[in-house]
């Protein structure tokens, strides 16, 4: 290795987690027929916000008898709508290995003040154990925890014939990775993770069961105006046919329109996750090839294809104290922004020290090949101020 900058760099140095890059065809002309200055509740409006659901359920093989509503507040809006709306009715297992699992781990007990819940947790780099999960019970955990690296393998563990309700956070596994409906009652995501979208607005799709529970079920603490789903006993059908618990940007609807038509064009769900797979692989070689950097993940089954989690395994930095591997992860990190090659890759707060490098289908795999030699370049600078 050599601390010579390397001759190469990406195209594109965006390589977030959220909001994630845009689709490299992507300028501003793809907002040009958005809706603006006209009422969301107009045809027009409407027209589009139909548009966004049901392509939304074209390209990810939604199931035509499951609902898909745009919500307020991103992926937490939907996920909030989704707990306030259905728990309560019976016990609830929660299932958390990462900081957005465990949010809604707090919100269950501290705010819901839930008293029949299970806590099945898990380190960072980890799956807690899913057999021990009760699927008698609502059963709330995230596909793939952006946050760590750690996904869900598949569906398998969900039982067919369960009697309790499944609420999944798949925000940063839809579009990139094959989601079970058949196991899924409620799905939630959002706009700025995949696909590339921006932030603000959330998707929640609900399957049969999950409608009935909502038209049988009324929670014993109120419900915010925008968490309801429901009035006077009856799911509130506009929500899925387009007319908005609020006012949404229009702007954003048609980003999104257009990042859905992107996603077609690349053969839709599979031509995404095989993008994405193909991404992943590009940093798997180069962990492969290199000792001095590893997978947060410790399981390969269950090692993310968008938000790529990597620790410094090198000896010299393992022997540092906490605070000096976060110093040193933040250094290589600020090295690589500074040279204009990676931005915002940084590992989340709350995880341990390393890097997250998003690999999702509106990442370039030539991009992400021309970054290896940099991370190499940025260790070997960072590694000589020790």
């Amino acid at each position: 290795m050599t601390t010579t900058q390397p001759d190469i760099r990406p195209n594109n140095p965006q390589f977030s987690s959220g909001p994630c890059t845009k689709p490299s065809t992507w300028t501003l002309d793809a907002l040009s027929d958005a809706a603006l200055g006209r009422s969301h509740r107009a045809a027009i409006g409407k027209n589009k916000l139909l548009e966004a659901i049901e392509t939304t359920r074209e390209v990810l093989n939604i199931p035509t008898d499951y609902k898909i509503g745009i919500l307020p507040a991103s992926d937490t809006g939907a996920v909030e709508a989704a707990m306030w709306s259905l728990l309560g009715a019976r016990g609830v297992d929660m299932c958390s290995w990462e900081s957005f699992g465990a949010g809604w781990v707090t919100d269950v007990v501290k705010q819901l003040k839930l008293e029949n819940v299970t806590h099945h947790s898990a380190d960072y780099g980890h799956l807690p154990d899913l057999s021990a999960v009760n699927f008698d019970n609502d059963v709330v955990f995230t596909w793939n925890g952006t946050t760590s690296g750690v996904k869900v393998p598949n569906g398998d563990f969900i039982p067919s014939d369960r009697a309790g309700l499944t609420i999944c956070d798949a925000t940063s596994a839809a579009f990139a990775q094959d989601l079970a409906w058949d196991k899924l009652d409620v799905t939630t995501f959002s706009w700025q993770k995949v696909l590339g979208g921006e932030a603000a607005h959330g998707m929640i799709i609900l399957s049969p069961r999950a409608v009935e529970r909502l038209e049988t079920y009324t929670p014993a603490w109120p419900l915010p105006k925008i968490f309801r789903l429901t009035k006077g006993g009856k799911l509130i059908e506009g929500i899925f046919k387009g007319a908005t618990i609020n006012t949404p940007s229009m702007l954003a609807v048609e980003d999104y329109l257009f990042a859905l038509n992107w996603a077609k064009g690349l053969g839709g769900n599979a031509g995404l996750i095989a993008k994405a797979d193909a991404n992943m692989n590009v940093l798997a070689d180069f962990v492969a090839a290199n000792d001095w950097i590893d997978f947060l993940a410790e399981v390969p089954e269950t090692r993310s294809n968008t938000s790529v989690c990597l620790k410094i395994s090198d000896p010299r930095v393992a022997a540092l104290d906490a605070d000096g591997q976060a110093a040193f992860a933040k250094g290589l990190a600020k090295l690589l922004d500074d040279a204009g090659v990676a931005q915002d890759i940084g590992a989340y707060r709350d995880a341990p020290a390393g890097l997250r490098i998003w690999t999702g289908g509106t990442v370039e795999q030539a991009d992400l090949e021309a970054l290896a030699p940099w991370l190499n370049w940025a260790f070997e600078t960072q590694i000589a101020t020790l």
